[in-house]
C-alpha cells in the first residue's frame, strides 16, 4: 500500500507511537477545548443552568455519532490488519463499507432522535428549568450529528492509512471554527442557547466535509469507490463485532449519565450537574495526552499484529502503557496544585467555585494508572477479538462505575458520587491488567 502504511511494520516503535500518538493527542486536544470553550462562553454569557444543558444533551449526540466512531474504529482494525497482510483488496471493500453504514444508520438514528426529543432528554437528566435550554441546544445540534458521525467515522480510518496527521486536521478545524462562531453567535448576536447550538452544528458539518474532501483528494490511498458500497455480509459482521465495542462503549457512558444526571439532581440539585459537566469537560482536555497514546497505539499494534510480528506488538503495549502512565501523572499533580485556578476559567459563581475543586481532585485521583485499562481494551480492538475487547471496555462504566454511581451516594452523599469515579479505575485497572498478561503470555511469544 502506502510507504507510510509500511513504516508501521518497519520503524521503531518508540517514534512510531509518538508519530501516531501526537497528532491524536492535538486532535482530542483541540476538540475537548472546543468543548471547554462552548462550556466557558454559556457559563460566563448564558447562566450556570447553561452548562448543566450542554452537560445533558452532548452525550446525546455523542450516543448516535458513536455509531461512526464504532464503524471507524471497527474498520480500521480490519484495514490495519489488512495492510499488514498485504491484503490492499480488502482494505477498500471495508471502507467502501464503512461509509455505507455511517450514512444509513446515522440518519437512522437522527430520526429517532428528532421525534422523540423530549422523553429523550428526560431520560438523559433534564429535568426541571434544565429543560427548556436543553430543549433549545438539542433542536438544533441533532442536524449536525450525521456529520459528526461522518468524520468520526473516518478519523481512524485515516490514521490505519499511516496518515495521523491529517486525522488531527479534521479534529482541529471543527474547534477553530466552533469557537469563532460561538463568539459571533453568542455574545454579538445574542442567540443565546440557540446559537451555540448552531455553532456546534456548523463545526460538525465542516469536520464531516474535510474528512470527505480528504477521502476524494489525491492524498488518501482509500478512494470512494461506488462498487464498494455494496454491503458485504463478512466485512459488515467484523465491522459490527469489532466497532460495536466503541458503540457499546459509548452506550454504556450514556447509560452513565443518565444515572450520574440522575443521582446529581437527588442529591445536589441543578448546581450539582453543573459541576459535573466542568469536571467533564477538564477531564476530556486533561486526558487528552492519554487518549491519543491509546489512539496512537491502535494503527501501529493492528499492524504488526497482521504480520505476526509479535516482538513489536509486545514492545507497541509496554511502551504505550509507559508513556500514557507518565503522562496520567503529570496530569494528576496538575489538578492536584491547580484545581481552583481552572475552575476559575469556567465560572464566577460563588456555589460552584466552592463545590467544584475538590470533587474534581477526587474524580482525578486514580489518572496515573487509567492507561493499561485503555490500551488493555485498544490491544484486543487491534487485534480483531471482539468479546474480551468488550468485555474490558464495559468494565470501568458498566460493570463499576453504573453501579457505585448509584449505590455509594445513598449511604455517602454526593461525595459517593466522586468517590466512584476513582475506585472504578482501580478495580478495572487490575482486572484488565490480568487479562492483558494472560493474552501476552498465550499468544504473543
Amino acid at each position: 500500500m502506502t510507504e507510510l502504511a509500511n513504516d508501521l511494520g518497519t520503524k521503531k516503535i518508540s517514534k512510531l507511537i509518538v508519530k501516531q500518538a501526537l497528532p491524536a493527542t492535538i486532535g482530542i486536544l483541540v476538540m475537548s477545548l472546543n468543548m471547554i470553550v462552548d462550556t466557558i462562553f454559556v457559563g460566563q454569557w448564558i447562566g450556570v443552568l447553561a452548562i448543566a444543558a450542554i452537560t445533558v444533551v452532548l452525550p446525546i449526540a455523542f450516543l448516535i455519532s458513536s455509531i461512526g466512531m464504532g464503524i471507524g474504529i471497527g474498520g480500521s482494525s480490519i484495514i490495519s490488519r489488512a495492510l499488514g497482510a498485504g491484503n490492499s483488496e480488502k482494505a477498500f471493500l471495508t471502507f467502501g463499507n464503512q461509509v455505507s453504514l455511517t450514512v444509513i444508520l446515522a440518519i437512522l438514528f437522527v430520526t429517532i432522535g428528532n421525534f422523540f426529543s423530549v422523553p429523550i432528554l428526560n431520560l438523559f437528566g433534564a429535568k426541571g428549568d434544565i429543560l427548556p435550554i436543553a430543549s433549545e441546544y438539542f433542536s438544533v445540534i441533532i442536524y449536525g450529528v450525521p456529520f459528526l458521525a461522518f468524520a468520526m467515522m473516518g478519523n481512524p480510518t485515516i490514521r490505519a492509512e499511516g496518515k495521523p496527521k491529517f486525522a488531527m486536521y479534521a479534529m482541529m478545524v471543527p474547534a477553530v471554527l466552533n469557537v469563532v462562531l460561538d463568539i459571533i453567535f453568542i455574545k454579538y448576536f445574542n442567540w443565546g442557547m440557540w446559537g451555540a447550538g448552531l455553532a456546534t452544528t456548523i463545526s460538525f458539518l465542516s469536520s464531516g466535509s474535510y474528512i470527505l474532501y480528504f477521502f476524494l483528494s489525491s492524498k488518501s490511498e482509500l478512494k470512494i469507490i461506488p462498487k464498494n458500497f455494496k454491503l458485504d455480509f463478512k466485512i459488515v459482521r467484523e465491522i459490527v463485532e469489532l466497532g460495536g465495542v466503541s458503540v457499546a462503549r459509548q452506550g454504556t457512558i450514556s447509560v452513565l449519565m443518565i444515572v450520574l444526571n440522575y443521582s446529581l439532581f437527588k442529591y445536589g440539585g441543578e448546581i450539582s450537574i453543573a459541576v459535573f459537566g466542568i469536571i467533564n469537560r477538564v477531564m476530556m482536555f486533561a486526558l487528552s495526552p492519554v487518549m491519543g497514546v491509546s489512539q496512537g497505539f491502535l494503527p501501529v499494534a493492528g499492524y504488526n499484529i497482521g504480520a505476526n510480528e509479535n516482538d513489536r506488538v509486545k514492545e507497541t503495549i509496554k511502551k504505550s502503557i509507559l508513556y500514557g502512565s507518565v503522562l496520567g501523572t503529570i496530569i494528576f499533580i496538575t489538578i492536584l496544585f491547580f484545581k481552583e485556578e481552572v475552575i476559575w476559567i469556567f465560572t464566577n459563581d460563588a456555589t460552584l467555585l466552592d463545590k467544584t475543586p475538590n470533587a474534581m481532585l477526587i474524580v482525578f485521583l486514580a489518572t496515573p494508572v487509567i492507561t493499561m485499562q485503555l490500551i488493555g481494551s485498544a490491544y484486543f480492538q487491534a487485534a480483531g477479538k471482539a468479546l474480551p475487547a468488550l468485555f474490558l471496555t464495559l468494565l470501568k462504566q458498566g460493570f463499576f462505575l453504573i453501579p457505585l454511581a448509584y449505590f455509594l451516594p445513598k449511604y455517602y452523599g454526593i461525595n459517593g458520587i466522586w468517590w466512584s469515579f476513582p475506585i472504578a479505575d482501580v478495580l478495572s485497572t487490575i482486572i484488565t491488567v490480568l487479562v492483558l498478561k494472560c493474552e501476552v503470555d498465550r499468544n504473543l511469544k
